[in-house]
């Protein structure tokens, strides 16, 4: 049996009916964050371009689902190959595995197991489109997609949490995707922005977000979801350690969020919905790798730093000229450096190891792991985004042609809008005058009153 199948001998764990209900609603909740970050993200652009920021992200729903039943599961979690990747024949096309079949020392079925991993490799390269927004064609997006999972997130999901992958081994504490997820989404937009250049109007024209009540509804459902992101992430709760994931979710994004609407009230003097919904989402990115290793006193550090930082980082295009367009380089790449490192400082070696942070007696140790796994997942992730960017750029294309992204993409790429407003209210309406002896009604041209 490859390594990761747990068979029913006398002393293995045998299944266990409320872990695997648990995690069979965790794999849902995940599932549920691909379209909320859809309408996060869609709330964010202006209306010409909000189906295709939607379509970029229900896009990698179909695309991810197959590839990992082909060969992507192998390819994470299956059996090492010079801690650079795995490979189970059992694992492609999920055709080896028995429903009775656990997963390696723990009380769920390998396809609970399999299908909740899927979710997270789905909702990664989804992350990426935001920074993309406007000018993309949809079909070099849907290869990009393809591409990237393949040859990043497969390999580095198996460096983080597969058996024999290298961060792993190093001892690098990712609890549920800082490094995998976020730090690899975010240098992946990175380096392909830096391939395909600016929008058209890129610090000129007004790019502002055409519905906040939509960008807020998204945010609640990204936090709603992340529960079971982050409490599933231990595959259980025998022990009580995802309990204390669950709490430190909503502990850290609450700070976040503060921090980051204090932030702003200084800075620029507002508080803003589209800074709620952001500072939200930078602590559920900052507490995603942390929140097995703190307390939730340290939660709470960890989200504060993380909202003022990622607050601040989102100015930096303006400065440096790259356009994010939805600010993925920083919330997700900051917030995913912030978190992870952060474990060096705060880590109290008593949830989900005995690794100790620096605040803690644990000296720099971890902190030097930690460092590792961050600049190792996004020199990677940065080089390889920005050539297959490069590649497809000069082979198919990756924009629109310039007069389509100012006429509007979703038109051109997906023959729709988002809004028809040929039949909305607040114009001139016919009323019709009560007729007369015998005259004939006639309509007038007074404003019909709500």
């Amino acid at each position: 049996m490859p390594p990761g199948i747990t068979t029913f001998a006398a002393d293995a764990p045998t299944l266990s009916a409320a872990n695997t209900g648990f995690m069979l609603i965790c794999s849902a909740l995940v599932m549920v964050m691909t379209p909320a970050l859809a309408f996060f993200y869609g709330g964010m652009v202006r209306v010409k371009s909000t189906l295709n920021m939607l379509m970029m992200s229900f896009i990698s729903l179909g695309i991810v689902t197959i590839l990992w039943v082909l060969y992507g599961f192998s390819l994470a979690f299956g059996s090492d190959i010079g801690s650079f990747i795995g490979w189970s024949s059992d694992f492609a096309g999920l055709s080896g595995i028995g429903v009775t079949e656990l997963w390696d020392g723990y009380t769920i079925p390998v396809y609970v197991f399999a299908v909740f991993q899927l979710m997270f490799a789905v909702l990664t390269p989804a992350l990426i489109s935001g920074a993309l927004a406007d000018r993309v064609k949809f079909t070099s997006w849907a290869l990009f997609i393809t591409l990237w999972v393949t040859v990043v997130y497969f390999p580095v999901a198996h460096w983080v949490w597969g058996a024999g992958g290298w961060l792993y081994e190093l001892g690098v504490i990712d609890f549920a995707g800082g490094t995998a997820v976020h730090i690899n989404a975010g240098a992946a937009a990175l380096g392909v922005i830096l391939v395909i250049g600016k929008r058209v109007g890129f610090k000129k024209d007004p790019m502002r977000p055409h519905s906040l009540p939509l960008v807020m509804l998204g945010a609640g459902l990204l936090w709603f979801g992340w529960f079971g992101f982050n409490a599933g992430s231990w595959l259980g709760n025998d022990d009580g350690v995802g309990a204390v994931m669950f709490v430190n979710t909503q502990v850290a994004t609450a700070a976040a969020m503060l921090a980051w609407l204090g932030y702003e009230k200084l800075r620029h003097g507002s508080f803003t919905t589209l800074g709620a919904a952001s500072g939200a989402v930078a602590g559920l990115v900052a507490i995603t790798p942390a929140g097995g290793a703190v307390s939730p006193l340290g939660a709470i550090a960890v989200g504060a730093i993380a909202g003022v930082l990622c607050a601040m980082a989102v100015g930096l295009k303006y400065r440096f000229g790259y356009d994010d367009s939805l600010d993925v380089v920083g919330v997700h790449l900051v917030g995913g450096i912030v978190g992870s490192l952060l474990i060096g400082f705060f880590a109290t070696g008593g949830v989900q190891s005995d690794a100790k942070g620096l605040f803690y007696g644990g000296g720099l140790d971890q902190l030097g792991k930690q460092a590792v796994g961050v600049f190792a997942v996004l020199a990677y992730s940065l080089v390889v985004s920005a050539i297959l960017a490069f590649v497809l750029d000069r082979t198919i294309g990756m924009r629109v042609e310039e007069d389509d992204e100012v006429s509007g993409i979703d038109q051109v790429e997906h023959a729709e809008t988002a809004y028809d407003f040929s039949g909305a209210g607040g114009g001139l309406s016919p009323r019709p005058t009560p007729p007369g002896p015998g005259t004939t009604a006639a309509p007038t041209n007074k404003k019909v009153d709500a």
